[in-house]
């Protein structure tokens, strides 16, 4: 007696499959949107440009700390702001509602978008790095020191990523759009990111060592002169706790 065979079986393929297509899909959209170039590479690129004309001094940062500040200004506008205009506009155009009864589900989605940041984020930074030392930049890292800060910008992708889930899965696109622009730009002035902690006034430094956007940017301007500082990581895994826990019970596929 013959048995009908039906292979290939058609099915799923396996979750870490789906999130890796997810995430590579997600960075071919990114790499193609021209205001996120602009975020990604312009911007802190014109930063570097800019410092160096200065005579290598960028307010109170010389090229050594500039270069570092930089890399953590790249990391928040790749991880947060572009994640999230785009994934707010996709909510508002329906392809999150298209993905939602699909196999990658909801987690999936999160893990894909994460993943894509990440990708841009480490070409981002080899980039930066390039044109730094190009412009006389010349990093101390060490071996404790590029740990503790490889640890703060994987930790800083990914608390970044699930913030901007958690704001673009909540509100209209248009509201993401501003209100994601406004964040960037208050905490590129006010967050010490770009600016070293120390350089503002005395009152409101314990509250800056408290966000994200200062413990990156604190973080790295150590690393890269080798000095590992351990209290950033301890900043970024609360605000990761939070971020994630905020996006996975708050994220909707629906405008």
């Amino acid at each position: 007696m013959s048995t009908l065979e039906l292979s290939p079986a058609p099915g799923p393929a396996r979750p870490s499959r789906r999130v890796l297509s997810h995430g590579l899909t997600e960075t071919r959209l990114l790499v193609r949107n021209g205001e996120q170039l602009l975020l990604a590479l312009v911007i802190p690129v014109g930063i570097l440009l800019l410092g160096r004309l200065a005579g290598r001094r960028f307010g109170d940062l010389d090229l050594d700390r500039l270069a570092p500040s930089v890399l953590a200004l790249a990391v928040w506008s790749s991880a947060f702001t572009s994640v999230a205009i785009a994934t707010g506009f996709e909510r508002r155009y329906g392809v999150l509602e298209r993905l939602a009864p699909t196999p990658l589900g909801k987690a999936g989605l999160l893990a894909g978008k994460t993943l894509s940041a990440v990708v841009i984020v480490l070409a981002q930074l080899l980039v930066i790095s390039g044109v730094a030392a190009a412009l006389g930049w010349r990093a101390s890292w060490t071996w404790a020191s590029a740990t503790v800060s490889a640890a703060a910008v994987v930790m800083s992708v990914a608390t970044f990523a699930a913030l901007a889930l958690a704001l673009a899965g909540r509100l209209r696109a248009e509201t993401t759009l501003g209100l994601a622009n406004l964040i960037y730009v208050v905490l590129l002035a006010g967050g010490a990111l770009v600016m070293p902690v120390a350089s503002y006034p005395d009152a409101l430094q314990p509250a800056l060592r408290l966000l994200p956007t200062a413990a990156l940017g604190e973080g790295l301007r150590a690393g890269a002169v080798g000095q590992p500082l351990g209290w950033p990581l301890g900043v970024l895994a609360a605000w990761l706790v939070v971020s994630a826990a905020a996006a996975w019970r708050g994220f909707r596929w629906t405008s």
